[in-house]
């Protein structure tokens, strides 16, 4: 897919992340475990460089554990000395109390910096920054961390517009930022993966088109998926047309006349992927 969708704010929030990175001491990378690779941006990689970094692969209950576990193992990286210099957790941070291991993770990563300040006598605030993709779940994940609804949070790209500094219990400072992208979505497969999660703003879309390519991508290799959803039969062989037909016809998705209304079943199969009702798929 071909997108082309850089909003002003993530260009003014990319400048305050590059700013206020000089205070901070750890960055939390959130990446949808759906797909983590597409969520990784290269121009917060950038930002993020020569800090300890805890990627958190969220909504991990839409994804199955061999999976989440792969790719926790993916982003974990030790030194030469096997001292952990890149931590990575998954977890679900709708569920109250997940995020605590986060807070572990941090203490471990920064253990030296803390010891240090603790011999000078001084009580160390641990500054962290949260980063990622619009709708990978910043906020969400913040506010399970804070233990209370400290900062807005929504199913659509771009809730978070402006920075929010948030103080937890533990004496752990976090800055939640805007959803970023990136300027040029080059490579057509990461720009089909964050459409398809929610990170590109539905109104610069084609839902038929994201739907249909979504489908092709599933009957290639969990066409069972499919059948079980909308109680068809199709095959891996079967035109991808003919498939979102039968979806059209068992959703009633048909407009006077008789013709098929694709914007309407498009919508139900993106929405369906979102919310897991074909079963838990790692697009990466």
């Amino acid at each position: 897919m071909n997108i082309n969708w850089f909003p002003g704010h993530m260009t003014k929030a990319l400048r305050m992340m590059e700013k206020e990175i000089k205070v901070i001491d750890a960055v939390i990378y959130v990446l949808d475990a759906r797909a983590p690779l597409s969520c990784v941006n290269p121009k917060l990689n950038e930002i993020a460089r020569g800090k300890p970094v805890i990627y958190v692969l969220n909504k991990g209950d839409l994804v199955e554990k061999k999976d989440l576990d792969k790719w926790v193992k993916y982003f974990t990286k030790y030194d030469k000395n096997k001292k952990l210099i890149s931590a990575a957790v998954g977890l679900n941070s709708t569920l109250s109390g997940s995020s605590k291991k986060i807070v572990a993770l941090i203490k471990e990563l920064l253990a030296d910096k803390i010891e240090n300040a603790k011999q000078k006598g001084i009580n160390k605030i641990i500054r962290t920054m949260v980063v990622g993709v619009p709708n990978s779940g910043k906020s969400t994940l913040i506010n399970n961390l804070a233990g209370r609804g400290k900062t807005a949070t929504g199913d659509t790209p771009g809730v978070t517009r402006g920075k929010q500094w948030v103080t937890i219990e533990n004496g752990i400072e976090i800055l939640d930022t805007p959803g970023t992208l990136w300027g040029n979505l080059e490579d057509p497969n990461v720009a089909f993966n964050l459409a398809l999660i929610g990170s590109i703003n539905p109104d610069v879309l084609d839902a038929e088109e994201l739907a249909f390519a979504f489908l092709e991508h599933l009957k290639a290799f969990a066409s069972d998926a499919i059948n079980k959803r909308y109680n068809i039969l199709c095959k891996s062989t079967d035109e991808t047309l003919k498939i979102f037909d039968e979806i059209c016809e068992a959703r009633k998705c048909v407009l006077k006349g008789g013709e098929y209304d694709y914007e309407r079943c498009a919508k139900i199969i993106i929405d369906d992927f979102r919310t897991g009702k074909f079963g838990k798929i790692v697009l990466d």
